[in-house]
């Protein structure tokens, strides 16, 4: 029987490995990958301090037991406030419809005639606005539902398999057969590379959440301006601020919601200040991730750009652990 050579056992892993990772975005996948290998260093993470009250396995199982109890009791508390967001709205239906008419009325003061004309008359306008605008993207809108249900089920399956993996014992290295063993250094390969990018996002949280607390609690009020829920805002920065590439979006995004409830200018002042921020963190990013994986920051910034280009926003995702993953094998052969 033909025995594999150690040298193929490496190249059959990587090819497999390699098409497994570019699956990822055609399977949708990506989260479920990103999920599994975040619940498995958050297992890790915990297990440390926990054997020093608990000896043996028992601590690695108290951290996936803590774990579990916290995102069950995220979702829950996530739960909760959608439904009494849904209930206050069924309870008062004209109360969001009004506070857009609040907004709206602010802006027809500040802006030019030419914009003012096109802005709806009343709540009653604004909600058959609203109500034309879902019927026409009805089917879009449909889509995006059936991709949130299918990313909330491919993360909590994913974050299931890290949780199960986490309590597995790596097997001994004198049973495995030569590709099983190399298919594990891949494994261990891709799991060090998301670790290091872990590290280097949780860096970028922290900065981008310095700049916004300097232009919340320092730069607005020097002009009299104060946005509301501010310390919540920058509470909520850091910890989105944690997810690459989108974290920003999502708190960015409901930084100029909230200052558009104040004035037009100052949300628009607010999102001048986020798009320069962002720009300058773009390459900070790049730089605070390069060094946390040996990389220089255009080499950062080229894989970014080449997996937006192919994979869409989930490349762009992807890149930073995907890059460190490549260079990490390229390291092993010397060839770096």
């Amino acid at each position: 029987m033909h025995v594999m050579s150690k040298r193929q056992a490496v190249i059959t892993s990587r090819l497999l490995f390699a098409g497994g990772l570019i699956m990822m975005f055609p399977l949708h996948l990506l989260t479920c990958l990103l999920a599994g290998l975040l619940v498995f260093e958050l297992v890790n993470a915990l297990t440390l301090p926990l054997q020093r009250l608990i000896p043996g396995e028992r601590a690695r199982w108290l951290a996936v037991a803590l774990l579990g109890a916290c995102i069950v009791a995220i979702l829950a508390v996530l739960a909760i406030l959608g439904i009494s967001a849904v209930s206050h709205e069924l309870r008062n239906p004209g109360t969001l419809f009004n506070n857009a008419m609040d907004i709206i009325n602010q802006a027809r003061q500040q802006l030019p005639a030419s914009v003012v004309a096109r802005l709806p008359g009343s709540a009653e306008e604004v909600h058959q606005t609203l109500k034309e605008l879902l019927h026409e993207h009805i089917y879009d809108l449909q889509l995006v539902g059936k991709g949130a249900i299918h990313i909330f089920i491919t993360m909590l399956l994913g974050m299931i398999i890290g949780a199960i993996v986490a309590l597995q014992r790596p097997p001994a290295s004198t049973s495995m057969t030569p590709f099983t063993s190399a298919l594990l250094q891949r494994v261990i390969l891709l799991r060090q590379a998301f670790h290091n990018i872990v590290f280097a996002q949780l860096k970028i949280s922290l900065v981008n959440t310095a700049l916004t607390t300097i232009f919340l609690l320092v730069i607005l009020p020097i002009f009299g301006i104060h946005l509301p829920l501010a310390k919540t805002l920058i509470i909520f920065t850091f910890v989105v601020g944690l997810l690459p590439i989108i974290g920003n979006l999502i708190s960015n995004t409901l930084i100029c919601i909230l200052a558009l409830s104040v004035s037009f200018w100052v949300s628009l002042a607010t999102l001048g200040y986020l798009v320069a921020i962002h720009k300058v963190e773009y390459f900070l990013n790049a730089r605070i991730v390069g060094n946390q994986i040996n990389a220089r920051s255009w080499e950062l910034l080229v894989a970014m750009l080449v997996f937006e280009a192919t994979f869409g926003l989930g490349g762009l995702i992807a890149a930073p652990i995907y890059y460190a993953y490549i260079k990490s094998e390229l390291k092993n052969d010397g060839l770096v």
